[in-house]
């Protein structure tokens, strides 16, 4: 097929001139720059979870830096799902089956509600000492997510995960 995109990069404008829903190919835009962005992040964070360990004999020093990799994919991943679900759905439509906008706009929606998620994320794990004292309207719910225990913060992205697979899931 002429119009098949080859891997997770050329789902990306395969997904964006295949869909009709504008909030989808919204996504796509935004969710492509964000995973360029965390990915860069991650990568500089490896690099320097190796620098800083180089004279170390192994053990736990090799663990965190697993550790680094491995939280950024957990990041990633759910940033391009959606984009890969409504590239493969197109791909794999038959050339009379009309698309259905209505997949493409459900998984935009959970894709962006991942990534609020993801920030409320980082803000529930900003550390004590870095916290500074929130103003404007927004500022009791700031000082509530602050009050949270930092573990807390993996829970709003994990739960919006699942929802982009359970969107998925149940409008396939």
């Amino acid at each position: 097929m002429a119009d098949d995109y080859r891997g997770v990069v050329g789902a990306f404008p395969y997904a964006f001139g295949a869909s009709d829903s504008r909030l989808f190919r919204s996504y796509v835009v935004l969710g492509g720059l964000l995973t360029v962005a965390v990915s860069l992040l991650f990568i500089a964070a490896v690099i320097g979870a190796i620098a800083s360990t180089t004279g170390g004999r192994g053990g736990s020093l090799t663990l965190s830096r697993s550790f680094v990799a491995v939280v950024g994919l957990f990041v990633v991943v759910p940033l391009v799902a959606p984009v890969l679900f409504v590239a493969r759905r197109h791909r794999r439509r038959e050339p009379d089956d009309p698309a259905d906008g209505r997949y493409d706009a459900a998984l935009a929606a959970a894709g962006y509600l991942f990534v609020v998620a993801l920030y409320v994320g980082l803000v529930i794990s900003v550390p004590p000492g870095q916290q500074t004292t929130p103003t404007g309207a927004l500022a009791p719910l700031i000082d509530a997510l602050f009050a949270l225990p930092q573990l807390a913060g993996v829970g709003p992205p994990l739960v919006a995960a699942v929802g982009i697979l359970l969107v998925h899931r149940l409008l396939r």
